[in-house]
């Protein structure tokens, strides 16, 4: 069957969950920092991660049974790793899961680490479609691959597209480490902040950045610029990972973070959630290095590479967890609205025995629904920090 294709301009008035648009030779490219942030900074990952599009969505209202997203992806390819999935486009409609897609062509990153090379190679648009949604006016949500990077290039429908009306929601903002952006989750929905999101009835701005929760001043200014109604901050196993600071710059660093943020948001709810547990840090510093060993063997694994015995003023898991709660426990009486979560009470030692980290560092998709969940029952519940 032949469809007539209505070709729609993808505009800001659609997209929801990215910081800025930035017009390419293909389209737009999404990105989480704003330009200003990311000229502050030249570190290739934080380039690489910041315009992964994790919660970032195209949103609009129409009754379309066909779609089709052309997009170039940027995907990377680890040599001696085995290969990583392809991204996921979710298809939602009047919030509900009604499809999910692999993406198509695009460029591919060869990364071999060993060497320090990254070659490219180029390839063609892909695309993304859907067929057989109900013929009716609804609202449709395409969320975009969380791990790849993503630039939208043409959105055709066979019915016209409208901006969503606004739904009253409140945003929640939300800035944390590689498990946050998303990794090793199945798909964009099914990354932790989204399902609690959806738990929550709250529309997501996730600034989860790989390995890049390292309390930069310029995040800070993104999230003290960004309209927000709650905003959570996720600390900590980035500083462990980089070995990055001791504990003497990190209370004053946490301080600053907090102060900025406030600067734009002096009264909102402000959450301040630890690291999830994880084994390898628990009690051993950083830096976090690769494990060479399950490498050749085709596994990718973490180890701490810190000495369990050099106590300096390095950073722990459970030293950062101990200084989080005090700052928190500090500023709360002249800041009612600041909060402190643990973030073993998302994923503990009982989680760690059923669902143990594949990697050593990161959760997997079970992990990351389990952790959504409790997040949404302790955080948006009634009488929890978000509740309304």
């Amino acid at each position: 069957m032949t469809i007539d294709w209505i070709v729609t301009p993808i505009a800001a008035e659609i997209v929801r969950g990215a910081v800025e648009l930035e017009p390419t030779g293909w389209g737009l490219l999404p990105h989480r920092l704003p330009a200003s942030a990311r000229a502050q900074c030249p570190d290739p990952l934080l380039a690489m991660v910041e315009a992964q599009p994790s919660g970032v969505r195209l949103v609009f209202r129409s009754r379309a049974t066909a779609i089709e997203l052309d997009t170039m992806r940027t995907r990377r390819v680890y040599a001696g790793a085995p290969p990583r999935p392809d991204g996921v486009y979710d298809l939602l409609v009047d919030g509900v899961l009604a499809g999910q897609s692999g993406g198509a062509g695009g460029n591919t990153l060869h990364i071999d680490m060993a060497a320090g090379a990254v070659t490219t190679e180029p390839g063609p648009v892909g695309t993304v479609r859907f067929t057989g949604l109900p013929d009716r006016a609804k609202d449709i949500e395409i969320w975009l691959p969380h791990n790849e990077a993503t630039e939208l290039v043409a959105l055709r429908t066979d019915a016209p597209v409208e901006p969503a009306a606004s739904n009253g929601r409140r945003v929640w903002l939300h800035h944390g480490s590689s498990i946050s952006h998303g990794s090793d989750a199945a798909s964009p929905t099914g990354i932790w902040p989204a399902i609690a999101a959806s738990r929550g009835g709250v529309e997501l701005v996730n600034l989860g950045l790989g390995g890049n929760a390292l309390l930069d001043p310029f995040t800070a200014r993104t999230m003290r610029d960004l309209p927000a109604d709650l905003i959570s901050l996720k600390l900590g196993i980035n500083l462990v990972n980089t070995d990055l600071m001791r504990l003497r710059a990190f209370g004053p660093a946490v301080h600053g973070f907090l102060d900025t943020i406030r600067d734009g948001h002096p009264t909102a709810p402000l959450l301040v959630v630890s690291p999830i547990l994880c084994p390898i840090h628990e009690d051993t510093p950083g830096p976090t290095a690769f494990d060479l060993a399950a490498l050749s063997a085709g596994t990718v694994r973490f180890r701490a590479a810190g000495d369990p015995a050099d106590r300096d003023g390095k950073l722990t898991l459970a030293v950062i967890r101990d200084e989080l709660a005090r700052i928190v426990a500090q500023r709360a009486p002249q800041d009612p609205n600041l909060h402190y979560l643990d973030g073993r009470e998302l994923y503990g030692p009982a989680d760690h025995d059923d669902l143990p980290l594949p990697d050593d560092l990161h959760p997997d998709a079970a992990a990351h629904a389990c952790m959504g969940e409790r997040f949404a029952r302790l955080v948006f519940a009634e009488d929890g920090p978000f509740g309304a």
